[in-house]
């Protein structure tokens, strides 16, 4: 099944729905009110029935995902009622598919690695990729879904994007293993970690990790494919294109370390929670920085992963200017001996 979630508007204001998605049939349908109009049919008060539909529906895709087995089951129950409760695909609001607790970001592909240091590093990769697998936690205020409009922040002149698996996590866990890890694995999604290059370098020489190079926003969508329909996530086609040209073919392959492997060193004195995304890390020739091209003001990028849909994000024509920036400190150490 394919899990979306878009924005309707209201007397309230705007409101957000769970959906299913049948891009071959064109349409999505709203779950709560399907299963509403499925539940009333056998019987259920109609106000009940909206009650009922709009708890194991909420507008939040991790609090659904929480709910365990009985999402999935009324999902598919509530399609009964899908011809009452349909939009046309081209006609809904797009908000990010799942709005994760914690996101995370991880490392695990080869090509990329090697492409990344020698086009930026200009260095060897660090032994430290190949000894435990990396990633690093992002803000989870500034997600946007599919057509939605990227704002460019004007602190940077190298806005880039990552193409990478989303694995969004199903089901709590803690201290997991590769054998079991992958069964709390709810499905997976379009995982767009944009980057400021140029605002890279000067943030990672802190030693804290990235900063406003990511914090300006992350990209997931269109929506979520679960596991039961994908046979294997290594192998699925990726394609990168601005303004409908084709910039790169790609595909999940070459792992440092598998997906089994990344979701259970999270888990380790740590918990999974239903909704994470865990990025897989950006396929190879799947970033701007690999191929000499960034985005600029009125792009438009697609990024395509099979299984899955394609995730596209209009940027902005203007540059979103913040109200004030640090200026930099004198530096205090010239001279300084140990």
């Amino acid at each position: 099944m394919k899990l979306g979630r878009i924005a309707v508007p209201t007397p309230d204001g705007e409101q957000l729905r769970t959906v299913a998605v049948d891009p071959a049939a064109g349409r999505v349908v709203d779950l709560a009110r399907a299963y509403a109009l499925t539940l009333a049919r056998r019987g259920a008060d109609p106000d009940r029935a909206t009650a009922i539909a709009r708890t194991v529906f909420p507008s939040s895709m991790s609090a659904a995902i929480g709910a365990g087995d009985l999402f999935l089951d009324a999902a598919h129950e509530a399609l009964a009622a899908g011809d009452d409760a349909s939009h046309s695909i081209a006609d809904v609001s797009w908000r990010a598919a799942v709005d994760s607790p914690v996101i995370r970001d991880g490392l695990t592909f080869e090509k990329h690695i090697q492409n990344f240091h020698r086009v930026v590093a200009k260095a060897q990769p660090s032994r430290s990729i190949y000894e435990r697998p990396g990633y690093f936690k992002g803000t989870t205020a500034k997600s946007y879904g599919h057509d939605e409009v990227l704002p460019y922040p004007d602190f940077t002149e190298a806005l880039d994007w990552e193409l990478e698996v989303g694995y969004v996590v199903g089901k709590s866990g803690s201290d997991l293993t590769p054998d079991n890890a992958m069964d709390h694995l709810f499905g997976i999604t379009i995982f767009n970690d944009l980057s400021a290059r140029d605002v890279q370098g000067a943030e990672m020489a802190i030693g804290m990790g990235p900063q406003k190079c990511k914090d300006f926003g992350y990209a997931i969508g269109p929506w979520i494919t679960t596991m039961d329909e994908i046979s294997s996530i290594e192998g699925l086609k990726g394609q990168v294109r601005v303004n409908g040209e084709v910039l790169s073919d790609t595909k999940v392959e070459d792992f440092v370390y598998t997906p089994a492997e990344l979701l259970a060193y999270v888990s380790i004195a740590d918990r999974l929670q239903p909704g994470d995304i865990i990025g897989s890390g950006t396929m190879g020739f799947g970033a701007g920085v690999e191929i000499g091209r960034f985005l600029k003001p009125g792009d438009t990028l697609e990024l395509e992963l099979e299984g899955v849909g394609t995730l596209r994000t209009p940027v902005s024509t203007e540059r979103e200017k913040a109200p004030w920036w640090p200026a930099p400190r004198p530096y205090p150490h010239d001279g300084w001996e140990l």
